[in-house]
């Protein structure tokens, strides 16, 4: 209980102050951008929006905690699904405080500099694509989905309140007391909420992903107690093996992708080149301590099927490189 309660106090210490980042962050946003008119014109291409949703990585320094409400900002401000989707799952490896931790853990493999950037690219746009099978109304939260809709942030209600009532453009039509106004026209840019307002809303989206985060991490730490990492890692002698195991491992560790490059560093020696990266590229998509957060995005089918591409692209990526670099 001892080892378990230090893990997750140490998960819970590291993943804190990225999610208070990614809060004040989408709140900034919701500011000084209401409307979210400059969002729906990026682009929303098959590959260019996912492409221009990672390229926003390389401004925002938040590990993957911190993305999630952000990435939900850009969804319900009525971003493409691809931009927002791009930004999740890419912008975690993309950010220049996690590309210069990799440099600094790793400076005589400079190879990896290189490939975990560009891995984490082709995991984002595959995954992406893989989504976009799936209709809006199958993928995202009820809750997410409705605020999408509107395209207008709702400001007086929690996330779990946001599933009735009428607001934003609807509700201006149903109380505009002129019959002949044309509500098909362009809708005025919002207003500007006061900063108080803006400020209240990002505590309760911040208080509730923290719920989110408690649990996640209350869970990592009590499989990485009863699953030590050294039977992961005595699994890793063959090619696939190492990879496999490495990737279980990333699930289960759950730290931060800021940071995440030293700890593969202590090990480093003992896996593959591929394994080393997959546990790199793997466990800012997904793990343990995300998939609470990652919930209030998608629906289970969604979140099962971004776990599986996930990890599918990931294996093929590493399987490459050990074919390449053995």
């Amino acid at each position: 209980m001892s080892t378990a309660w230090a893990l997750f106090q140490g998960l819970l210490i590291e993943a804190l102050p990225f999610l208070l980042i990614g809060v004040l962050i989408s709140s900034l946003a919701r500011w000084l951008a209401p409307g979210g008119r400059w969002l729906r014109r990026l682009p929303g291409h098959p590959v260019l929006g996912p492409l221009s949703g990672a390229a926003l990585g390389f401004a925002l320094p938040a590990c993957e905690c911190g993305n999630v409400p952000v990435a939900r900002r850009l969804l319900v401000a009525g971003a493409p699904l691809g931009t927002a989707l791009g930004f999740l799952f890419a912008a975690p490896v993309l950010n220049p405080i996690v590309i210069a931790s990799t440099w600094a853990a790793f400076p005589d493999q400079p190879w990896l500099l290189l490939a975990r950037p560009l891995g984490a690219v082709l995991v984002s746009l595959a995954l992406c694509l893989l989504l976009r099978m799936i209709p809006e109304a199958e993928l995202l939260q009820a809750d997410v989905l409705a605020e999408r809709r509107l395209n207008q942030p709702l400001s007086a209600v929690t996330l779990l309140q946001r599933r009735s009532g009428m607001v934003g453009i609807r509700a201006a039509m149903a109380t505009d007391p002129d019959p002949d106004h044309d509500h098909k026209a362009t809708p005025d840019p919002a207003p500007r909420p006061p900063l108080q307002e803006v400020l209240q809303h990002g505590g309760r989206e911040f208080l509730q992903l923290a719920v989110l985060l408690v649990a996640g991490c209350m869970l990592a730490a009590l499989v990485q107690t009863l699953l030590p990492r050294q039977w992961l890692l005595n699994l890793g002698g063959s090619p696939t093996g190492s990879v496999v195991a490495l990737m279980v491992l990333s699930l289960v560790i759950s730290v931060c992708s800021s940071v995440d490059a030293f700890l593969a560093l202590s090990f480093a020696a003992q896996v593959t080149p591929g394994a080393l990266l997959a546990f790199l590229l793997l466990g800012p998509v997904i793990d343990l301590k995300l998939a609470g957060l990652l919930s209030l995005l998608l629906r289970p089918r969604g979140l099962l099927l971004a776990m599986a591409g996930a990890a599918l692209a990931v294996l093929l990526i590493a399987q490459w490189i050990n074919l390449w670099l053995l």
